[in-house]
């Protein structure tokens, strides 16, 4: 008999003011968790943070000491207000060092820019420097390609970590996925059934919900209550998630104990 494979947990890190003060709309979320479902992977957990090199320090202290697969988007840049580079290398103990596959990149972004008639090829020049500091990371880190725009991302220890900008971060941890991570998609199979349930209040279906979860110990069930928004009359989600078998079984108990216990499939008549 084969052992079940645990799949690994995937974490998510977004980083930025902007997206805590309301200035910019986290687009990153929504995203990630469509191009894992697409790989038949599940995120684990996120967390948002601002740019605050302390608190990011401990924040990457943290998630390194999971040993989960992690994505980091935003505050990779150059300016003052980006600290998540060093951030990295203060939660790991290590210095920052110029990457050399990193300085080519920018270098070769620098040229191309230059024949476009702007700026200069001159890496020398103050402006040009200023740039390779874009490419200083933590020392023992693997640069991450950016077809955007050349200047690239990096990996260290199961974090990736990207630009804030969705048109670059997005093909670069999708480029991620299937390089480092090809081995950790659709190892397991996953399913997820819900219905709608009228007239019928949440205490009254928990009990059930606790059974299912002793029942089949792989199948997780699951309540999101509505209050009637937009004039929609109020209802639950009702659902479970886990093997797909399993799920089907739970599923069918729970449809009917619904019915059971008073419960309706449909709105009430107005």
């Amino acid at each position: 008999m084969t052992a079940a494979v645990t799949p690994r947990r995937i974490g998510l890190i977004i980083v930025g003011d902007e997206i805590l003060s309301g200035r910019r709309q986290d687009k990153h979320f929504g995203k990630i968790v469509e191009m894992l479902a697409t790989r038949g992977m599940q995120l684990s957990w996120a967390e948002f943070h601002s740019d605050d090199r302390a608190a990011l320090t401990a924040a990457y202290r943290r998630s390194f000491a999971t040993g989960d697969v992690v994505f980091s988007c935003g505050g990779i840049g150059g300016t003052p207000d980006d600290h998540t580079r060093q951030a990295v290398a203060a939660a790991l103990g290590v210095e920052m060092a110029l990457h050399p596959e990193a300085e080519e990149a920018i270098a070769l972004r620098t040229a191309e820019m230059a024949a476009k008639g702007q700026g200069s090829a001159d890496m020398s020049t103050p402006e040009n420097q200023q740039r390779l500091q874009m490419g200083v990371f933590p020392v023992g880190c693997e640069v991450v390609p950016n077809p955007y725009n050349r200047i690239p991302g990096f990996f260290i220890q199961d974090h990736t970590f990207v630009p804030g900008f969705p048109v670059m971060a997005w093909p670069m941890l999708e480029w991620t996925l299937d390089t480092r991570y090809r081995d950790l998609q659709h190892i397991t199979r996953h399913a997820e059934h819900s219905f709608l349930v009228f007239s019928m209040p949440e205490s009254r279906i928990t009990p059930t919900m606790v059974e299912i979860e002793r029942r089949w110990p792989g199948v997780r069930a699951f309540s999101l209550p509505s209050v009637g928004e937009s004039g929609a009359a109020p209802h639950i989600e009702l659902g479970v998630k886990g093997d797909p078998e399993a799920c089907a079984e739970a599923l069918a108990f729970l449809r009917a104990d619904v019915l059971r216990l008073g419960g309706q499939l449909a709105p009430p008549a107005r």
